[in-house]
């Protein structure tokens, strides 16, 4: 696992040990339910498919439930998807579901496909690669992606590849943020978002560079994405709160030791007000259904909320 994946994973085992047992056996036991028949599992509509795989056994493993059989079910359905030809994300988020199986329950799905799928994988990423020093999000897109561009770098390293020309990607990130201080997805838009802030920040850090005028005026952009429900917003256009930007604006603050400037008591009281009394989150005050991607949101953000007031001498295994 990466440095940055690794340290983010072990912070949210950290703090989700800290929950109430009552909502850890609740939360786990929903997403076990939700597990299908191949073994994967699957969003509102449809049926298994590696994105929401990879939400479950990322919740499973901060909760110290990914092992016994949900794990083998798990990784005969990440086996079954090593032959296709799958887009960025499902290719992210196959190769972090089989890193968290082998750490987490020593069970390794890519075992015997060796270094051959590893280039093969590599040669598509940089299929994605553009002229700006940025990835698309597919070998057909035209424009160049912050949070692409971040999964690409992640993917690389889980793969043990290197990331090419590193100086060129960060001046593609870099030429994203805008004068609000807020990172835009593609060079077309027009604001900057939570989530592509988030991105930049993650991409930036996993390449080792500091810049302290960036990351403040990345940090006010953040902040004031607060708003009175307690948690955070998409941009500047959207008025209503949700658990995806809350979770990734609290990532970005707390990477640049700035959380404690966010009022993290209304942070908490809008997560948990989306928390189903059978498990799991929804995403927002408007919806009424929970799935596994916003109830990794949820769990994570209470998860780092709760290691954050635990300070720095904590430590776990993951």
């Amino acid at each position: 696992m990466t440095p940055y994946l690794r340290r983010l994973t072990i912070d949210l085992a950290i703090g989700a040990a800290e929950l109430n047992e009552a909502r850890r056996s609740r939360s786990a036991a929903r997403l076990l339910r939700e597990q299908r028949d191949d073994g994967g599992f699957a969003g509102r509509e449809g049926g298994s498919d590696l994105y929401y795989t990879s939400f479950a056994l990322r919740s499973l493993a901060i909760l110290g439930e990914l092992s016994g059989a949900p794990a083998e079910r798990a990784a005969e359905f990440l086996r079954g998807r090593l032959a296709g030809r799958e887009g960025l994300v499902d290719f992210f988020s196959l190769i972090y579901s089989a890193e968290l199986l082998k750490v987490s329950a020593g069970i390794d799905p890519m075992q015997g496909h060796g270094d051959g799928w590893r280039d093969a994988v590599a040669d598509f990423l940089a299929s994605l690669r553009r002229d700006d020093g940025g990835y698309a999000k597919s070998d057909e897109g035209a424009a160049s992606s912050t949070y692409q561009t971040f999964l690409v770098c992640i993917a690389l390293q889980l793969l043990d590849r290197p990331i090419a020309e590193p100086e060129r990607v960060a001046a593609f990130v870099r030429s994203q943020q805008l004068d609000d201080g807020g990172f835009r997805e593609i060079r077309a838009a027009r604001r900057g978002g939570t989530n592509p802030t988030a991105a930049a920040i993650g991409t930036l850090k996993l390449l080792g560079i500091h810049d302290s005028e960036s990351e403040d005026r990345a940090i006010d952009f953040l902040l004031d994405r607060q708003n009175d429900e307690g948690g955070l917003t998409a941009n500047t256009r959207i008025p209503i709160a949700d658990v995806l930007s809350t979770f990734t604006g609290i990532v970005t603050l707390r990477d640049l030791e700035a959380l404690d400037e966010l009022d993290l008591d209304a942070a908490r009281a809008f997560v948990e007000r989306l928390e189903s009394a059978e498990g799991g989150f929804r995403a927002a005050d408007w919806d009424d259904r929970v799935d596994v991607e916003y109830s990794f949101y949820g769990l994570g953000t209470l998860a780092l909320l709760e290691r954050h007031r635990l300070g720095d001498d904590a430590t776990a295994e993951v």
